[in-house]
């Protein structure tokens, strides 16, 4: 009977140390689980970084780099959380790709609930008209959207050339300029599609375009791309362009020194000239519009909606030359015959 005793006492203070143990484990749990969802900081002393998240990036991963940047407490956590929806029982947790912005006064459902937001941090970046496919790929570089060479490597797809039927050996031309939001570690195909879908899109609003083919398109791309570099005034970018027009009619070299200068800067690779010297006139390369009659080779910069107007739409004009006459304003003074033009060009210094 004694014996039955003990056995029992010590049954119910097993089943009690259990009970006890059970208890300190809640209380634990329930402590660690309000410390570790709880935000890093106070809003007072918060602290601001980003985070990309590229398609295709695990769960695991994308906690375990928030921890070691200190914008959660337990990888663990977070990881067990989305994985059994602890936050939402009522929806399974979708990781979306994108760059998003984190404080560290964000508690753990916050952070849940902005992974799978997709509301993604847009990097502004606005491209001037009249740049190459080189100077916006810095730009792109330089604002954290893709690296220089894999715009540029984009830039030549033959496949993506073939897709919008150009012409060419890259998209030089086809970048229109304008402001994009792109986003962190986009991909450089698909920032060429989208500048190269805006090109076509703002073509397509200019009637001229309606019914040219791709080599009528392509020459009238390349005549912009001219006019985009030499013209300061909108009103005189059809004059310009009918001077050129005019000069290939009678095949006459266009003799342009923006086309110079994109041999020196992106042919030879070679800082930009402070001066054209007449040892430049002379390089041998299809560009060279000193040397040889007709269009370069392919454009010479990203022409705007203006020069591509222009160029689509000529005015009427017995103009063969231009010189700038005043700086300040950049107004051109336009002649008919060579007398005329040196008479204009003895009063300036800059001459075409």
């Amino acid at each position: 009977m004694v014996k039955a005793k003990k056995i029992l006492a010590f049954i119910l203070s097993f089943f009690l140390w259990i009970i006890a143990a059970g208890l300190v484990a809640v209380v634990f749990g329930i402590s660690y689980w309000f410390y570790s969802t709880k935000a890093v900081t106070g809003i007072e002393d918060e602290y601001v970084g980003k985070i990309s998240v590229p398609a295709g990036t695990s769960v695991k991963l994308v906690a375990e780099t928030l921890e070691k940047e200190k914008f959660i407490r337990s990888s663990k956590l977070l990881y067990i959380a989305i994985r059994f929806n602890l936050f939402n029982r009522n929806e399974n947790f979708t990781l979306k790709s994108g760059t998003y912005t984190l404080r560290s006064s964000m508690n753990l459902r916050e952070v849940y609930d902005l992974l799978q937001s997709g509301e993604q941090e847009y990097i502004s970046v606005s491209i001037p008209e009249g740049l190459t496919k080189t100077k916006i790929a810095r730009i792109l570089e330089e604002k954290n959207v893709c690296t220089a060479g894999e715009f540029l490597a984009s830039c030549m797809n033959e496949k993506l050339l073939e897709e919008y039927r150009i012409p060419a050996l890259n998209f030089e031309g086809y970048l229109f300029p304008d402001t994009y939001f792109f986003t962190h570690g986009m991909k450089g195909d698909e920032i060429v599609r989208t500048m190269a879908d805006n090109f076509f899109s703002k073509i397509s609003e200019i009637p001229s375009f309606a019914d040219f083919d791709s080599k009528k398109l392509h020459d009238t791309v390349i005549l912009s791309s001219v006019v985009e570099r030499e013209y300061r005034i909108r009103e005189e970018a059809p004059v310009i362009a009918s001077v050129f027009t005019n000069r290939l009619k009678h095949n006459i070299g266009l003799y342009s020194c923006a086309t110079i200068e994109y041999i020196i800067t992106e042919i030879q690779g070679l800082p930009h000239p402070g001066r054209i010297t007449y040892k430049d006139l002379k390089i041998d390369s299809p560009y060279n519009t000193y040397k040889w009659a007709g269009l370069p080779e392919g454009p010479i910069s990203n022409p705007g909606t203006i020069a591509l107007e222009a160029a689509a739409n000529p005015a009427k004009t017995n103009y063969y030359f231009f010189v700038l006459t005043d700086p300040s304003s950049g107004r051109h003074t336009f002649s008919t015959s060579f007398d005329e033009h040196k008479a204009a060009e003895n009063t300036n210094y800059i001459s075409k």
